[in-house]
């Protein structure tokens, strides 16, 4: 009996298991990913050893985080849906530089950190989750006390940016190399090698990029992708409004910080009735799978402070701003506690540790599902674009791979509002993935996308459903037969059981 049970119950199974849609196995690329932007010392504190410059109570020092708790919270992040963790940077700093830019020698890891020995098995258990790490690596400034300075002279000249915000008050305390001088691009370029092939990882994000002189960045690059073209290259700013000309221009760079989409979003999400197509215009949208999108990071306040302040609701808030963020051409990359979500009006409350203890699981849940449906759907990684129609606060696009268009609304007023679809055919219906909408066509073979008021809602096109009698008539099958088994092997028992007797 239990091998009749096997035989008719995993075939059921299996049949009800088959998935909609799945993406199709393709090797990554960096489109496929979400990156996890992570501040190694506000983490978490996985080695839980004393030391001098640890004070929790002290914001602008080392606060405990290192690499073996990010090992300790991997499951955690991965959770979440993100499949790359990018690190701050990890070469031995100065007193205090918990930051990670007060280097002071490339060549070592910070002790503060850990190891290089925590650093491959972080990045192993990375892999074994299918996840990749990214390493932030600054290549414009040494500390002041770096043994460097002293040795090379010739290769510093002083600093010409300065602090444009508290959180970059560390500028204060560093040296900038001059970058036109020949033996500091040699010797650049070989610390990134270094990195790249002792640390066993998977990309780099070049942190301050647009303080960095394009020919060597381009140099580096160049070399980095000629030794492995699949090593991931991004290049963030330290200025919200820096000149990024020389990195768009940089044909081996995998993405650049769009600083416009930055600037966008937080005018438009932040706050009701702001019409989301501004976002559409004020960042020239096209189908550049290069940009990299953020709402916030290290350097600004925290995006839920900023929509906090206006009464917003951070579950559905956070549902409209990704149902942008992942959804549109580009790759996300996430500011650390963003999914608590953490608050901090700017620094340094947006550099306190990442507090899990006070996570809302309703927001935990609303980036776990949209990085699912990103992961699932391929039109949304590699799809064509196209903004459909307007209405007032919401929004409709749609993206479109392999002919194959789903749909995005996106509705950002404080009030509901419909819009009208006529060129999908009326034997088709749409089926929301967010809430669970079925759409069908009106007798003017239109399709009318009502949404309420704040809210997002993604729809798939699909064929139109009644009771689904193939499937009823094989559970109906397997029943049959399942339940004649019993009855057959009943039997049997009986007859052996007579003759036993006699």
């Amino acid at each position: 009996m239990k091998r009749l049970f096997i035989l008719f119950i995993v075939p059921l199974l299996v049949f009800t298991m088959i998935p909609f849609q799945v993406k199709a196995d393709d090797k990554r690329t960096i489109q496929d990913e979400i990156i996890y932007d992570l501040l190694v010392d506000r983490y978490n504190n996985g080695r839980q050893a004393s030391s001098d410059q640890v004070d929790i109570h002290d914001p602008y020092t080392y606060n405990g985080g290192d690499i073996d708790g990010i090992t300790k919270m991997i499951d955690e992040i991965e959770e979440g849906g993100f499949t790359m963790i990018s690190l701050s940077p990890v070469m031995e700093n100065a007193v205090g530089g918990y930051h990670g830019y007060w280097v002071e020698d490339f060549y070592e890891v910070e002790d503060e950190f850990g190891s290089m020995e925590d650093i491959h098995t972080l990045v192993e258990k990375a892999h074994d989750l299918s996840m990749k790490i990214m390493l932030e690596i600054p290549l414009n400034y040494v500390a002041k006390s770096s043994p460097l300075v002293e040795e090379h002279p010739d290769w510093f000249k002083e600093v010409e940016v300065t602090p444009a915000y508290e959180a970059t008050e560390w500028l204060e305390e560093v040296v900038a190399f001059d970058q036109s001088n020949e033996e500091v691009q040699a010797y650049l370029q070989d610390v990134a090698l270094f990195w790249m092939e002792e640390a066993k990882i998977d990309g780099f994000q070049f942190a301050h990029a647009d303080e960095t002189d394009g020919d060597l960045l381009e140099t580096i690059a160049f070399e980095l992708k000629k030794k492995d073209p699949n090593f991931y290259l991004i290049a963030t700013t330290l200025q919200n409004d820096g000149d990024v000309t020389h990195l768009l221009e940089n044909e081996h760079l995998d993405a650049v910080a769009n600083q416009e989409f930055y600037t966008a979003a937080n005018e438009v999400f932040t706050k009701p009735d702001e019409p989301v197509s501004k976002v559409f215009e004020e960042t020239s949208l096209t189908d550049d799978i290069r940009d990299l999108l953020y709402v916030d990071n290290l350097n600004t306040p925290r995006f839920s402070n900023n929509f906090g302040d206006n009464g917003r609701n951070r579950v559905t808030t956070w549902q409209i701003a990704l149902a942008y963020l992942y959804l549109t051409p580009g790759v996300p990359i996430v500011y650390q506690g963003s999914e608590v979500p953490m608050y901090g009006p700017g620094y340094p409350e947006n550099q306190y540790f990442v507090d899990y203890s006070s996570a809302d699981p309703d927001v935990k849940d609303v980036f776990s599902q949209m990085a699912a449906m990103r992961e699932q759907y391929k039109q949304f990684t590699h799809g064509d674009i196209e903004h459909v129609t307007s209405e007032q606060g919401m929004s409709l696009f749609k993206r479109t791979y392999d002919d194959r268009s789903i749909y995005v609304a996106i509705n950002n007023d404080s009030e509901s509002h419909t819009v009208t679809i006529d060129e999908v055919d009326e034997e088709f219906q749409l089926r929301g993935l967010i809430h669970d909408d079925t759409i069908r066509a009106n007798d003017e073979g239109e399709f009318l996308i009502g949404m309420e008021r704040e809210s997002a809602e993604v729809f798939i096109i699909e064929g139109r459903k009644g009771f689904n009698w193939a499937f009823i008539g094989f559970v109906a099958g397997v029943f049959i037969v399942f339940v004649g088994a019993i009855i057959m092997l009943s039997i049997k028992q009986k007859k052996r059981e007579k003759q036993a007797g006699k």
